[in-house]
């Protein structure tokens, strides 16, 4: 599974009064799409954390295409992009019910010792995984 896409209702807190969604609204959806995507794989941010291990976000990049509206069901597809000794990166889109391209966006996030902030290598369990999708290349 290297791509993977879930779906998300637009709720009211995240709209502006017009009823379009608040662009900084967008960043969670794309950490559900992350998150899920992950867990599918067998592996939880909460089990991680647990081990010691962040995955924090150090640099996104959002491209904003066409509004999404208050109610709409929004499509979130996440897709690992790459991975290196220390980072992860995924490309993300937005659809809306029409299969509209909404969003696109880039993250790299870095897994990070909680006891320290200092980059590490992900635990073999991870690795095993990502280089799986490597041999399916």
């Amino acid at each position: 599974m290297r791509e993977d896409q879930i779906q998300v209702r637009v709720r009211y807190s995240e709209t502006d009064q017009m009823g379009v969604v608040y662009h900084g609204s967008y960043i969670p959806y794309f950490e559900i799409g992350r998150v899920e995507w992950l867990r599918k794989l067998g592996v939880s941010y909460k089990s991680m954390e647990e081990d010691g291990i962040a995955l924090p976000i150090v640099s996104m990049h959002i491209n904003y295409k066409k509004p999404a509206r208050y109610d709409e069901l929004l499509t979130v597809k996440t897709k690992l992009k790459k991975h290196a000794s220390v980072k992860i990166e995924f490309d993300c889109k937005i659809e809306n019910e029409n299969g509209e391209l909404l969003t696109t966006a880039h993250f790299i996030l870095v897994f990070v010792d909680i006891k320290n902030g200092r980059p590490i290598s992900p635990p073999d369990y991870i690795k095993t995984i990502l280089e799986k999708f490597e041999s399916e290349e």
